[in-house]
């Protein structure tokens, strides 16, 4: 089983939460790393699958709509990492997002659409 590897879209780019994930020694690329910025949801899902990452964003919507769309459409993902933005502080977000990643495999993200509220204690 491999570990996740994590994309970060421009919602979820707080240099303090990357900082704090690659501290914790995820491994961590984000939409400036990949010159993304800029580019729409279905191009950053597309190029986190690409790359065998795990997306994380705050765009609940538009992510849904697609994780929907690619299971009716039979394509695959290697899943999606929802939070709703501004509810977490940035040490919500690294213990939630280092929970998931010690609970799950990057082959148990295949197709899934998790949200970050099951791994992050209020």
């Amino acid at each position: 089983m491999s570990k996740i590897c994590l994309y970060l879209d421009e919602d979820t780019i707080k240099s303090a939460l990357v900082k704090a994930l690659r501290n914790a020694d995820l491994d961590v690329i984000t939409v400036i790393d990949a010159r993304m910025l800029g580019r729409s949801d279905e191009e950053q899902l597309i190029l986190s699958t690409k790359h065998k990452r795990v997306i994380y964003s705050f765009n609940i919507g538009d992510f849904c709509k697609l994780h929907r769309d690619y299971m009716i459409q039979g394509k695959t993902h290697t899943g999606i990492i929802l939070a709703p933005q501004q509810q977490y502080a940035i040490g919500q977000q690294l213990t939630g997002l280092l929970k998931l990643v010690a609970a799950n495999s990057a082959e148990d993200m295949i197709n899934q659409l998790i949200f970050l509220n099951s791994y992050v204690k209020n």
